[in-house]
């Protein structure tokens, strides 16, 4: 596999909602870009690592790891009134270990532009291409 592969993220259009999509060298690496992506959504200005949130997830494959990961982060965003604008990702077998980093929402910094509800199995797809990318992606509902 190629390490100089530069992780990236994207949205792509899906009616009224929103796609996201991480891709990078490892399956971590795509998990942390598609919640970049995420934060995408909501601001688009800067987010400081103020405070880190401890996240656990469990599932029985990736795919459904990668909505668990998602959508345990809207929760934290929802319930601590915060944006985050870095995470780190651990994987092993179906269990992740995540920090999302950020600060609490200022509504004339970060100009929230919607309030995403959560992670959806429409166009759902965590797999390895053959150049050895991970990519990871769904519909967020907003």
């Amino acid at each position: 596999m190629d390490r100089s592969i530069a992780p990236a993220w994207s949205h792509f259009p899906h009616d009224a909602d929103i796609g996201v999509h991480g891709a990078g060298p490892t399956l971590e690496s795509a998990f942390e870009q598609a919640a970049l992506a995420l934060s995408a959504v909501v601001t688009d200005q800067d987010i400081a690592p103020a405070e880190a949130v401890k996240i656990h997830c469990d599932a029985p494959d990736r795919e459904l790891l990668f909505v668990e990961w998602l959508n345990a982060i809207v929760y934290e965003m929802a319930v601590r009134k915060m944006l985050f604008g870095r995470f780190g990702v651990r994987i092993q077998g179906t269990m992740l270990e995540g920090e999302a980093f950020g600060e609490k929402v200022d509504v004339r910094r970060h100009q929230p532009a919607v309030e995403v509800k959560g992670a959806t199995y429409t166009a759902l797809k965590v797999e390895r291409d053959a150049a050895g990318v991970w990519h990871a992606q769904c519909v967020i509902d907003v």
